[in-house]
């Protein structure tokens, strides 16, 4: 009977506790969680991606990528929104690495080589108008070190995405500064 008394009292404390938390909650979050995912338009590899600190992995040369949960975007899109998008490339992906001579896995001092021509980029974005519907943040890397987003639930490549870049760009001999 005493374990009955304590149970039914726990039972309302925790059902107190929720109806408290749920009236001081607002009706709108401040933030949303979105997918992020990467389309890389160039031939070089995207090692890894960051907007705002989230992770989105990496994308294969003239492919995609990313596809990690999750991004936090503002639930209302106001004007001049922007954020920092940061990225790591290897210019030469198909680059034959010296193996070991014995066991497993590259030469130390070959894929030290290779590693050493990684470059960092960083670009600040303005953030695309959403007003409906937010689905994922998809970014785009395209030649000259140029970055393009979308909110769109059209994902790249369907006709409905405004992103309309060719998967497979050529970097041009000069970028525009």
């Amino acid at each position: 009977m005493g374990n009955e008394k304590g149970k039914a009292g726990r039972q309302w404390a925790v059902g107190s506790l929720l109806l408290l938390l749920g009236g001081c909650s607002p009706g709108t979050p401040k933030y949303l969680a979105g997918d992020l995912n990467g389309v890389n338009h160039t031939s070089a590899a995207i090692n890894y991606f960051m907007v705002n600190g989230y992770g989105g992995g990496n994308a294969s040369p003239n492919g995609y990528g990313g596809g990690v949960c999750c991004v936090m975007l503002p639930s209302q899109w106001s004007p001049g929104l922007k954020f920092k998008v940061e990225w790591e490339t290897d210019p030469n992906p198909n680059a034959k690495i010296k193996r070991k001579t014995s066991g497993y896995g590259f030469d130390p001092d070959a894929y030290d080589q290779h590693k050493a021509k990684y470059q960092q980029h960083t670009a600040i974005v303005e953030l695309p108008p959403y007003e409906d519907e937010l689905c994922a943040l998809e970014v785009h890397f395209l030649p000259c070190h140029q970055v393009k987003v979308s909110t769109s639930c059209w994902a790249y490549p369907s006709p409905n995405s405004p992103i309309k870049e060719p998967i497979k760009m050529k970097e041009p001999a000069v970028c525009p500064k």
